[in-house]
């Protein structure tokens, strides 16, 4: 008799007949345990494909881009966690772009190998501690800086600005890291703003006693770049360090695929970095 019908018989479960569990099964499981209240209007929907296809693997990643998406298909893994739009615009709406030769290329990729893409952004970041600053501060190896009413503001050793930006380069690999400021403004007290928080949150933090120099993700060149380049004229300690989007979030999505396999078994869970898109010449 074979093993698996001897094991049924006598009423144990043969692990390689159980059911895989499904997109939608392990979304729910995410919600369980994010330890926040879920949003009727929020963009961490699915995206692409059958929530009730069985699950091979999953794959967390900053931004499901096409290079990914291929990565992760290669890998076996069906289930794309992105924190970032997978087309093009913050609600990944394509009514303007239908028809257009990229957009259907990375559609009849997804098609093809049945990809489930899935985006956590929101509640990601409305966890506490935040998901994307819990994992940069991490690979920044800044946890004993941290503060302990914010986990979004540092007090360093100090340095200068040109010393810390160049530390963050090394750190993080940045290709493309640009700064506004006096390269040799000595500084301890340091404010992350992660992503595209914008000019508003930006100058709102560089008002803060606390915070001398901002690591920002991305912002508008004529906004929080000008303000700072003012705040420097009008004699006051203030720069802005831009790291980038990419580069200011992505260790949050890494740090994903470690949380979710605190609580997700029986799967294949793993962190396919995007990387960052800008490059400067030599």
């Amino acid at each position: 008799m074979k093993t698996t019908a001897l094991l049924a018989l006598v009423g144990i479960a043969c692990p390689a007949a159980a059911q895989s569990l499904t997109a939608r099964q392990v979304i729910e499981q995410i919600q369980k345990n994010t330890g926040v209240e879920w949003r009727k209007e929020t963009v961490d929907t699915f995206k692409t494909g059958n929530p009730d296809t069985p699950v091979t693997g999953i794959a967390t990643t900053f931004i499901a881009s096409l290079d990914v998406l291929q990565r992760a298909a290669a890998a076996g893994r069906n289930l794309i966690v992105t924190h970032e739009p997978t087309f093009y615009n913050h609600l990944d709406k394509t009514g303007d772009i239908e028809g257009d030769a990229v957009l259907a290329a990375k559609r009849a990729f997804i098609d093809k190998h049945g990809l489930i893409v899935w985006r956590f952004h929101d509640h990601w970041h409305m966890r506490r501690p935040d998901g994307i600053v819990r994992g940069m501060t991490e690979a920044l190896g800044w946890e004993k800086f941290a503060s302990p009413q914010r986990d979004n503001l540092y007090v360093i050793p100090e340095t200068s600005v040109e010393r810390l930006a160049a530390q963050l380069k090394a750190r993080l690999k940045i290709r493309a890291l640009r700064v506004v400021g006096d390269p040799g403004m000595r500084v301890t007290k340091v404010g992350f703003s992660p992503g595209a928080s914008g000019s508003v949150s930006h100058i709102k933090a560089l008002e803060r006693d606390e915070v001398e120099v901002l690591l920002a993700g991305e912002g508008n060149e004529w906004q929080t770049a000008e303000y700072v380049r003012d705040a420097v004229a009008a004699g006051k300690p203030k720069a802005v360090i831009l790291l980038g989007h990419v580069v200011s979030e992505e260790a949050g999505m890494e740090y994903c695929a470690r949380w979710l396999k605190t609580f997700i078994s029986g799967v294949p869970i793993e962190f396919i970095p995007a990387g960052e898109p800008f490059w400067t010449p030599k």
